[in-house]
């Protein structure tokens, strides 16, 4: 079923599918008819979640002082006394997630690229006396020009205020990428974020994370802890300088972590990547620019996943310059309460994640460019009725808990290896006569997340169209060259 568009106001829609989901809400996407710029929209129920107002507005009012080229932009917000929108940048390439294959990760080239924009973003954050405290690939989004920008701010905190600098004594984040420190408390904010930027160049490097969380009770951290890890994986895929990189953040006593200009420093991010292997001792290519080099991510990414689907944007990343037509949106919907009542978000949730031109049309071979990057998608060659019954025998075997709404959307219910909650969806798109299963994350972490999809696209391969997805390859290909 195609993704349908609401007039927002004047000439900004809004479209029906979600990009996102939140702790407090879904994040939608709106588009201006006219210049086709891209916004994304928080919608934040108040209603359903109470306490959500107090941490709304500390996280706008911490993200809205916030400039930086690797830190997604805010624009604006509008209230209602139920509702709550914020406006933020679109990253057109998604969560950082998606370009990490499960237990192999990317190539160095591409680890270290990113690796850049994420201690920039980071030192940026901190000078500005602002500590994140959930800096995962699950928060950091890439955009159209290949750009790391960190995202979602609900836990952030200020650390310094007036050259004072205070310890943090909130034990918030996400298990697996938390310092030591932060499970005893109280803990400093600088530290503990170069952590879990340690955690993220593990899980880049080698598709996995280190352990469940970096406390006594957990065996992996333990083995880290006395030295005994290097026949372990993920250590043991490591070379010598990137190990020696991971020791080095990954210190477990915070005052002898490094700092971020410690960590630029680092042999390792001084390297220079071939982008052809893991290799840490060739020369890159002199002058590539950061676009080219993000192109040649996608080409690598297509080359290692040939059956898995995963299109890009060919349309350019949002100009800096259209912020002042972002601003004419954000006041117009402060002011304008006629067209406030004309927005209507109680529509049933389809096509997640998918952005189709503005005509109500079905995807088609002509206009499939125009869907999100996503890795986790392929075709089948049955019907809808059949590929929705395969789909529900597979999950019953494999016994995840599942359901499907009034739009038939599979939402599937489960844990990953650590027994936490694992919560993600399956749309089942009709296109050129074929069934597209796009499947989407909605809880818990991205590369358990990709493992599962991998696992159930095993367990559907007697029906799955292995020409029709060479097809989109091709078409994602082509998207890449042009963006």
């Amino acid at each position: 079923m195609p993704s349908e568009t609401i007039a927002f106001v004047e000439d900004w829609l809004c479209y029906t599918t979600v990009l996102g989901e939140g702790a407090y809400g879904e994040v939608r996407l709106l588009v201006h008819k006219k210049t086709n710029e891209k916004i994304a929209c928080k919608i934040i129920d108040h209603a359903k979640y109470k306490d959500a107002k107090t941490n709304i507005n500390r996280e706008v009012l911490i993200h809205r002082m916030l400039k930086h080229e690797n830190v997604i932009k805010f624009f604006g917000r509008r209230e209602e006394p139920d509702r709550e929108y914020i406006f933020l940048e679109y990253a057109s390439n998604g969560e950082l997630f998606q370009m990490i294959e499960p237990d192999v990760g990317m190539p160095s080239r591409n680890v270290q690229f990113f690796m850049k924009h994420i201690l920039n973003g980071v030192e940026y954050l901190h000078n500005k006396g602002v500590a994140h405290r959930d800096i995962k690939p699950e928060n950091l989004l890439i955009d159209g020009n290949g750009v790391l920008k960190i995202s979602d701010f609900g836990l952030a905190t200020i650390f310094r205020m007036k050259g004072k600098e205070r310890k943090l004594d909130k034990k918030c984040g996400t298990k697996p990428y938390l310092a030591p420190e932060v499970f005893c408390r109280p803990y400093f904010a600088r530290p503990a974020d170069i952590w879990s930027c340690g955690i993220v160049f593990v899980a880049m490097l080698t598709g996995e994370l280190p352990w469940a969380e970096a406390t006594e009770y957990n065996k992996e951290f333990i083995k880290w802890h006395r030295d005994m890890y290097l026949s372990e994986t993920p250590w043991s895929k490591l070379g010598n300088t990137a190990l020696s990189m991971a020791r080095h953040i990954l210190n477990e006593d915070s005052e002898k972590r490094p700092t971020l200009e410690q960590i630029f420093k680092h042999p390792w991010m001084r390297f220079n990547f071939d982008g052809n292997d893991h290799s840490e001792d060739v020369v890159d290519e002199p002058g590539v620019s950061i676009t080219k080099r993000c192109n040649s991510m996608l080409e690598t990414e297509t080359k290692r996943n040939r059956d898995v689907p995963q299109v890009t944007l060919s349309q350019p990343a949002m100009a800096i310059g259209a912020a002042p037509s972002i601003q004419q949106l954000v006041d117009k919907i402060k002011t304008t309460k006629q067209q406030r009542d004309s927005i209507c978000f109680s529509q049933p949730v389809r096509n997640d994640d998918v952005i189709l031109q503005f005509t109500q049309s079905p995807v088609t071979k002509e206009n499939f460019h125009h869907l999100v990057k996503r890795m986790t998608r392929f075709y089948v060659e049955c019907n809808l009725e059949r590929a929705l019954e395969c789909l529900r025998m597979v999950l019953d075997s494999l016994h995840y808990t599942w359901t499907v709404d009034a739009a038939g959307t599979v939402t599937i219910s489960t844990v990953d290896l650590q027994k936490n909650q694992l919560i993600f969806k399956v749309i089942l798109l009709e296109m050129d006569k074929k069934i597209l299963m796009d499947f989407q994350l909605s809880k818990g972490c991205g590369l358990e997340f990709k493992k599962k999809f991998m696992k159930l696209k095993n367990e559907l391969s007697n029906v799955i169209d292995s020409s029709k997805n060479e097809e989109i390859q091709l078409v994602s290909s082509i998207s890449s060259v042009s963006m």
